[in-house]
């Protein structure tokens, strides 16, 4: 683990820490004012004892990743940031524009554990977890670009980039509470989501937690079987513990739960599979989110046509369930989802460093 700086702290961490020194509590909301509303990247021109303090912290102080490539999309909505962390390992956030708001789109982990088949992170295997402040330091690399070229700021954050959230908990859930506070980037809770492929350890601590964030699973298929064949962290986690653990999380945040379904032309997208869809999902507080398949080098197969996505979206409406269709964004220079993977060869043939 690299060693903490002050991007790991919250700010009541931060008023103890300067208290055990013998620096005024007071100063705490500067310190957090000048990291996580003016974004500095750098500390100079404080007050002489706050300073002081910096000074003699270890090095690094701050967590600033290095910013490797920049890349537009075609859409004109969609950039693409990868990041270069202290020890060497690289990142990929996301920033993605809608009508009205700007969303960051933040890694988790470098590389990840759960192995589905038809993402580019899984094919990479698991490298390490984030720390809290190398997550945060991705909002606000992400905020710094949205104000200083978009006027304007982030609104949303989506926590489904690299790596699985819920496997990183403690350090997504201390991430989250630097992240909303309202003394810095004040994003509120009802702005965020988080993305797990069906950990159902995590979902129950997310239920349990006092924050009411939303949270989307990935479900793809709806027998064991066949989920099992995309996604092998289902041989753990089974459909009907899973189900039953989201059950949980609706009971008890009385909210709803989305699922996301990535449509696989040939394997998933039959109104077949749409009907056993509903069937599984009757009378769970859920919206279905239909993702046609997005490409990647390690996978050979590929999206449904529109008018299959179509139908199938019309047999679950049918049968009661509210669906969306995401809106593909990024695609081009693997913005999308389940394209985010750690790989600067990838990001040069895409593209050369943006102004």
């Amino acid at each position: 683990m690299l060693p903490a700086t002050l991007h790991d702290l919250s700010f009541s961490q931060l008023q103890s820490r300067l208290a055990e020194d013998g620096v005024r509590k007071a100063h705490a909301g500067t310190l957090f004012r000048a990291l996580h509303q003016e974004l500095r990247t750098e500390l100079s021109g404080l007050l002489p004892p706050l300073q002081r303090w910096i000074e003699a912290q270890p090095e690094p102080a701050l967590e600033v990743p290095r910013l490797c490539f920049e890349t537009p999309s075609s859409d004109g909505v969609t950039r693409k940031f990868l990041l270069g962390l202290r020890d060497g390992q690289e990142i990929e956030s996301v920033l993605m524009g809608y009508a009205g708001r700007y969303t960051a789109c933040l890694s988790t982990q470098a590389g990840c554990a759960m192995g589905c088949v038809f993402c580019a992170t899984g094919q990479m295997g698991f490298v390490r977890h984030l720390s809290a402040a190398e997550i945060v330091a991705q909002a606000l690399h992400v905020e710094r670009y949205t104000r200083s070229v978009l006027q304007d700021r982030v609104r949303n954050i989506v926590l489904m980039g690299m790596g699985e959230p819920l496997h990183n908990f403690d350090a997504v859930m201390h991430a989250l509470d630097i992240i909303t506070d309202t003394r810095g980037l004040n994003i509120g809770p009802a702005r965020i989501s988080i993305s797990t492929v069906g950990h159902v350890p995590g979902i129950i601590r997310l239920a349990e937690h006092p924050r009411r964030y939303h949270l989307a699973v990935s479900l793809h298929a709806a027998t064991d079987e066949e989920r099992s064949a995309l996604i092998p962290a289902n041989r753990r986690w089974p459909l009907a513990e899973l189900l039953d653990a989201c059950r949980e999380y609706t009971a008890r945040k009385q909210q709803r739960v989305f699922i996301a379904w990535t449509l696989i032309a040939g394997q998933n997208d039959s109104p077949e599979h749409a009907r056993k869809l509903a069937a599984l999902l009757q009378g769970m507080g859920v919206q279905v989110n239909l993702i046609p398949l997005n490409p990647t080098e390690g996978y050979a197969a590929g999206p449904p046509r529109p008018e299959v996505v179509d139908a199938f979206q019309t047999i679950l409406q049918e049968s009661g369930l509210p669906v969306t269709v995401r809106q593909r964004r990024g695609i081009d220079v693997g913005a999308g989802c389940g394209q985010l993977r750690s790989s600067r060869s990838v990001q040069a043939e895409a593209s050369v460093l943006s102004p």
